[in-house]
């Protein structure tokens, strides 16, 4: 069960849903996440419903609202990217650590335009505590990189998170077709240009 569904469930009413009824939260919440990768957070709770397989009264009946089943979707995929920042801190090996973070990172965003609105933050949802997370650990992976000098030293760590935000782009440019999975030749190109000796 993902932390999602259960912040969901706990929410209801506060007993022991049953069966049925948590199998109906799994089916939003994996519809939500579907749709929310494809539409974004403007995504209705009838599209929703109508991807899982379900009426709006069910969805109704199982979730307080649009709003919530979307903040609990998305404070998990935050949380996805908190977690590939602390698996890169565990690593070894520092470099290693803080690129592959920035791969997932990039992934994740390419993968899901929900995503990019919520760590855009233009959304309206309640999203702080995760987002918190996420930059102290972004901070603490930059800097653990300049102290081992594997990142260059005259980034400031919250540029790093424009630097990144800014590997997906749009499926053309001045007139260009993307590549398949752009994302990530601009990722390579963005880390060579964090190592050291691009220092200005």
């Amino acid at each position: 069960m993902t932390s999602a569904v259960q912040r969901l469930l706990d929410s209801d009413s506060g007993h022991r849903p049953r069966a049925d009824a948590q199998r109906n939260v799994e089916r939003l919440v994996a519809a939500a996440r579907e749709a929310i990768a494809d539409d974004g957070v403007t995504v209705t709770a009838h599209e929703i419903a109508r991807r899982a397989g379900l009426g709006i009264g069910t969805f109704y009946r199982r979730l307080a609202s649009r709003e919530a089943l979307l903040e609990a979707v998305l404070a998990d995929l935050v949380d996805e990217l908190v977690a590939a920042a602390a698996a890169g801190l565990a690593d070894p090996d520092p470099w290693a650590g803080f690129a592959g973070f920035a791969e997932r990172f990039a992934e994740l965003r390419a993968l899901s335009c929900g995503v990019n609105e919520a760590l855009g933050g233009d959304h309206g949802l309640d999203l702080d505590p995760q987002l918190a997370r996420l930059r102290d650990q972004l901070r603490s992976l930059v800097e653990r990189g300049q102290r081992d000098g594997v990142l260059r030293a005259d980034v400031e760590w919250a540029d790093v998170a424009f630097v990144l935000g800014g590997v997906v782009t749009g499926d053309h440019t001045i007139g260009l077709p993307a590549a398949d999975q752009q994302w990530r030749r601009n990722l390579r190109i963005v880390l060579d240009g964090l190592r050291p000796g691009h220092e200005r």
